[in-house]
């Protein structure tokens, strides 16, 4: 009998966990609150321009994945970014970093082509739009029920790839009277998270830098991380400058809540004391993303939630993984399918 897996969530873990059982008897349903795929490494578009406002690129950090991304996969459109990475500290001065020669890949079209193609390569089911609400525990398997009451039916395991906080709060509404739930949900909730607010900054000209972008080496900084989507090839027209820019945690956390308009308005005054150019000031469009969890500072413990495949229950993403990063999320979504298709 073909055993049913419940994916949660359709990111890099959960695109790379479902890639990871293409060739297994096991019939994947992937279940995504949102409309797209790759969750946090996200794409928009907007007049022409094609931008990540959350994870700018797939780091070649780990072998499998590089070969994975350039080789196995189809690579038409394949991106590496080659200006360098500077940093600046409260000082407001950016200098040279100190990044090793490494590759940084997005793709023409978007950083979402890496779930896109990984989901591609499989004949799981990807269902958007759901947000799963509440999980039962059976005597043979799973139940899956959304938010507005639906039955998404029964599995025989479940995999979760939000963010800690939401995987926490799943097991907080399960349906499981175990000890084992409340040991998981205590070690997952633990785990600590940024919270983010990114602005993205659009101008007619094209800025004479010499770098892709600039990382807050101290913390103490309004700004965390400035970028040039324009060094991204197919991203931004000529001429153009768009700059993603996301701001550190405590800016972030006292603004979350500020009117649109009001961000981003400080968010370029910032920038253009930054980079020490006026016209940074005035962009000519904007666009702006809140992530409440953008990303974990630190890891959960992975023996603490060790024993949940005794329950057909199983977890990834980046905060599983040894560092917060899309390769590494993709990583252990390899790692995490194959351990599943030794379970089921």
């Amino acid at each position: 009998m073909t055993a049913k897996l419940a994916i949660v969530g359709a990111g890099a873990a959960g695109a790379a966990a479902t890639y990871a059982l293409r060739e297994t008897p096991i019939e994947v349903t992937v279940l995504e609150k949102s409309r797209g795929v790759c969750g946090r490494a996200a794409t928009r578009r907007k007049n022409d321009c094609t931008y990540e406002y959350g994870a700018n690129y797939i780091k070649a950090d780990d072998e499998r994945v590089a070969e994975l991304v350039t080789e196995t996969l189809p690579s038409d459109g394949l991106v590496d970014i080659e200006e360098p990475i500077y940093a600046f500290d409260r000082s407001d001065e950016i200098r040279e970093g100190r990044e090793a020669d490494e590759h940084k890949w997005t793709y023409e079209t978007g950083i979402t082509q890496l779930a896109k193609r990984l989901f591609a390569e499989t004949d799981a089911t990807v269902e958007n739009g759901v947000r799963v609400e509440t999980l039962h525990r059976l005597d043979d398997g799973w139940r899956v029920v959304d938010d507005e009451g639906t039955d998404r039916g029964r599995f025989d395991g479940v995999l979760l790839t939000p963010p800690a906080p939401q995987t926490a709060d799943l097991l907080g509404e399960a349906k499981w009277d175990h000890d084992h739930c409340r040991e998981f949900r205590q070690a997952i909730a633990s785990v600590p998270y940024r919270t983010v607010v990114a602005g993205i900054l659009h101008y007619p000209f094209e800025l004479d830098v010499p770098w892709y972008a600039a990382v807050n080496t101290d913390k103490d900084h309004d700004i965390g991380w400035v970028a040039r989507e324009e060094c991204k090839d197919g991203h931004v027209p000529g001429g153009e400058s768009l700059l993603l820019v996301q701001m550190n945690e405590p800016w972030s956390v006292a603004n979350y809540d500020e009117r649109p308009d009001r961000m981003l308005d400080a968010i370029a005054e910032r920038t253009a004391r930054l980079v020490g150019d006026e016209r940074l000031t005035d962009p000519d469009w904007t666009d702006y993303q809140h992530w409440r969890y953008s990303q974990p500072e630190a890891q959960v413990d992975r023996e603490a939630i060790a024993p949940a495949s005794d329950h057909d229950l199983f977890f990834a993403g980046d905060w599983v993984a040894e560092e917060a990063r899309v390769h590494a999320a993709v990583r252990n979504g390899l790692e995490v399918g194959e351990a599943i298709a030794d379970t089921l």
